[in-house]
C-alpha cells in the first residue's frame, strides 16, 4: 500500500465527514488534530528511525460544524449522481455529457437539479430546449446528493471496517 491508499475521516462525534488519502491523514495525526481508530494490521508507514501504524479510519477531534456538507458540483460528480446512464434514453455508452434541463443561454445555472447525465445524441437532439419543447422525458428528477450516501454509493467500501460507520445496523 502507497500513500495514496484511503482513509475514511470520521467528525468528533464518528459521523462520517470525508475519504481522504493516507498522507492526509497522516498530516493531520502529527498536527494533532486527528486519531487513529482503525488501522490495517502488518501495513506501516517507515522513517529511518520510527514505523508508524498504517490508518484505515481517523477521527477528527474538534467538532467540525459543516452546514452545507455538499458533494462538489462537477461533471463526474453528475455523471456518478445519474450513474453513467442518459437521464433521455437510458443509454449507457462511452462518451457522456452534462446538459442543461434549462439550458444556460435561457438562464439556466449550474446547479445539481438543473444538470444531468445525457448521451450525445440525446443532448444534441435537445440543443437549447426545455425537454419539454424536445417532447424528451427526463428519466429521474435530478437532485443535490447527500453526502454520506454519496460515499456510501459511489465511493464504496474500501475497507470492511469502515462499514460500521457508513451505515446504520
Amino acid at each position: 500500500m502507497s500513500l495514496s491508499g484511503h482513509v475514511l475521516v470520521l467528525n468528533q462525534n464518528y459521523e462520517p465527514m470525508t475519504i481522504c488519502h493516507v498522507k492526509k491523514a497522516i498530516v493531520l495525526i502529527f498536527l494533532g488534530k486527528a486519531e487513529i481508530i482503525e488501522v490495517i494490521e502488518g501495513q506501516a508507514i517507515r522513517s529511518v528511525r520510527s514505523s508508524f501504524p498504517f490508518p484505515s479510519i481517523v477521527r477528527i477531534y474538534a467538532y467540525i460544524h459543516k452546514k452545507n456538507k455538499g458533494i462538489m458540483l462537477s461533471r463526474k460528480n453528475i455523471l456518478k449522481r445519474d450513474g453513467f446512464e442518459c437521464q433521455y434514453c437510458g443509454s449507457k455508452t462511452h462518451s457522456m455529457t452534462v446538459d442543461h434541463i434549462m439550458p444556460k443561454v435561457r438562464g439556466g445555472k449550474d446547479t445539481w437539479e438543473n444538470m444531468i447525465t445525457a448521451c450525445i445524441h440525446c443532448n444534441n437532439r435537445k440543443g437549447d430546449m426545455t425537454p419539454e419543447e424536445a417532447q424528451m422525458r427526463l428519466m429521474t428528477n435530478p437532485r443535490k446528493p447527500h453526502h454520506l450516501s454519496f460515499i456510501q454509493k459511489h465511493v464504496g467500501v474500501r475497507d470492511e471496517r469502515w462499514k460500521q460507520y457508513l451505515f446504520m445496523k
